[in-house]
């Protein structure tokens, strides 16, 4: 900005000179036109017009995340879902495939041994209302009692419902089919009136209270060549002389292998009905001598039968 004393006036006449005085103090400011250019602060200085603060960004919503795990309730749905579904296979297998047994007696030595765990070929016979849990199968009398029956062969090892008790699960062999007649005479077994051939066998070994006993043992032939070891503890036993025992139709005569200590056809048992028929015994596929309770892990390798395992049960 321009200083007034800086600015020059143009010279008056001498007839002026008494008024030049006083026209240089009565000189008026020239008239700000508004057109000063506005002075700008100093570069260093502190102080200056206030500034705005600056905008900050707008905050961007973040979409909402939903947790990678699923809800509680769900997960027990799952779960329960999962077991039902493997309960159902394992009902269905049980059903109509196979079935594990377990041996509690002597009945069958030396065939099957107590504590000999085995599986059931549940299609072999065909299918009755006793191949269902608690016999409850809808088949009724339908082919005697059976769904794709097949009649069992002579010599089979059989698991079967008690005719008189048919919540209890008994196991034997097949001797006898419908129309045969049955006798036992002086400790020897007669099938259609022919004597069975017997051929002798090393004795059947057996350990009970520390005590090794001998038992003798045989190779009994059956008519259709099918062989097998019996026992015969007492050759005079109250079972081995009977009367004639003529098969109805439709049922089977089953004798157990150990034929001194064995419940059967010969006397509670009866006649099994084909109804009845649970299955045919396949092969072992566990055995254990008892030796070692479930929770005596050290004394598994000694209890089991290792030769027994998946043996097949002839």
């Amino acid at each position: 900005m321009h200083d007034m004393n800086d600015k020059t006036e143009p010279e008056d006449h001498a007839d002026d000179a008494p008024h030049s005085a006083a026209s240089k103090a009565e000189a008026p400011a020239p008239a700000d036109d508004g057109a000063h250019p506005a002075e700008e602060p100093a570069a260093d200085s502190d102080v200056g017009a206030a500034q705005p603060p600056p905008a900050k960004p707008a905050a961007v919503a973040k979409p909402e995340q939903k947790s990678a795990e699923p809800p509680q309730e769900e997960s027990w749905v799952e779960t329960a879902k999962t077991i039902v579904y493997a309960l159902l296979i394992a009902l269905v297998i049980r059903t109509f495939l196979f079935q594990p047994f377990n041996i509690p007696s002597g009945s069958m030595e030396n065939t099957l041994l107590i504590g000999d765990y085995l599986f059931v070929e549940k299609y072999a016979y065909g299918y009755s209302r006793y191949s269902f849990p608690w016999g409850l199968g809808p088949l009724g009398n339908v082919l005697d009692g059976r769904l794709f029956g097949s009649t069992p062969k002579r010599g089979d090892v059989v698991v079967f419902k008690l005719p008189r008790d048919p919540s209890i699960d008994y196991i034997k062999r097949v001797i006898g089919l419908p129309g045969d007649r049955i006798q036992m005479i002086n400790d020897r077994l007669y099938i259609n009136e022919k004597i069975v051939p017997l051929e002798h066998a090393p004795d059947y070994v057996e350990t009970i209270d520390g005590y090794e006993h001998h038992v003798p043992r045989y190779l009994e032939s059956l008519p259709d060549g099918r062989e097998h070891y019996i026992l015969d503890r007492d050759p005079e036993g109250p079972a081995d002389n009977t009367g004639v025992y003529v098969v109805p139709a439709g049922h089977y005569f089953m004798m157990g292998d150990n034929r001194d200590n064995s419940d059967d056809s010969r006397a509670g048992v009866g006649y099994v009905p084909a109804e009845n028929l649970v299955g045919k015994a396949e092969f072992i596929f566990f055995s254990t001598n008892g030796k070692a309770h479930f929770w005596e892990i050290w004394e598994w390798p000694w209890s089991i039968r290792w030769s027994r395992l998946f043996s097949v049960i002839d």
